[in-house]
């Protein structure tokens, strides 16, 4: 047995280490002012003018380079399209219990999937593509890679939000590596070719790339402590909350 100064000697050698360590994965001084980004996810929640216009744009970019079999049209719609907004809106939403925000979020999730899909859909019912292509074929079978994918692209899209240098080159990074585009893509070529195999499996990969971005956005949202935005009814918070994990489990069990 040691003796007690040397033992106190060694737990304190090792907390200095521990701390020193602690020092450089401590976020709080590169963090913005939670109000303004709480501001900058909620501007870049709606769906109107031009941004609803650069995501037409993007779905026949990248449904034009799912036809030419291209990754690198298809990177540059990605790195184009506008769909991260709504995301981690309402992963920040729940996180901060702002009922407003996530009713808003959805609403405009729901328009910008719905345009996305015709929109592709109406590009593949009068674009020459017989055959499925490789680049196509790869959006119709998510697997579990893909879900760690979408969680850890979320966390790194809202770590990157939460600092004073406002993502960089990390949020188009997110876009590319959880590719949003691309599936919604796809589902309108199911649609358009009367595939529905590939429309489920499209669709299946976008929600896994939803949920669990919006998952990993609201851990991050918890763990850095956001103000709340108290609801009227603090049971209808828990009631959000316990819908979400309905959602991850039921979306990670058939991947």
């Amino acid at each position: 047995m040691l003796p007690e100064s040397q033992s106190h000697d060694i737990n304190t050698e090792y907390m200095n280490t521990f701390d020193r360590i602690r020092v450089y994965f401590n976020l709080r001084p590169d963090l913005e002012e939670e109000q303004a980004i709480i501001e900058e996810v909620t501007r870049g929640v709606s769906y109107r003018g031009a941004t609803l216009w650069i995501l037409i744009a993007a779905i026949f970019i990248a449904s034009l380079g799912l036809n030419v079999n291209s990754t690198a049209v298809i990177i540059g719609a990605m790195l184009i399209s506008p769909l991260m907004g709504p995301i981690i809106g309402m992963g920040l939403a729940v996180g901060t219990n702002d009922l407003d925000l996530l009713k808003r979020a959805l609403k405009n999730f729901s328009v910008a999937m719905l345009i996305s899909v015709l929109t592709a859909t109406i590009y593949f019912f009068i674009s020459p593509l017989e055959e499925a292509q490789s680049e196509l074929l790869a959006r119709t079978t998510p697997t579990i890679y893909d879900v760690l994918i979408a969680f850890f692209g979320g966390a790194a899209g809202i770590i990157a939000l939460s600092t004073r240098g406002r993502g960089g080159n990390v949020i188009p990074g997110v876009a590319i590596a959880t590719a949003l585009m691309p599936p919604l893509c796809t589902a309108g070529y199911g649609l358009a070719t009367g595939q529905l195999n590939f429309f489920f499996g499209a669709l299946y990969l976008f929600f896994i790339n939803t949920v669990f971005i919006s998952l990993s956005t609201y851990i991050v949202v918890r763990v850095l402590k956001y103000p709340n935005k108290e609801f009227l009814d603090k049971k209808r918070a828990m009631v959000v909350r316990r819908y979400m994990m309905i959602i991850v489990t039921c979306t990670i069990i058939p991947s």
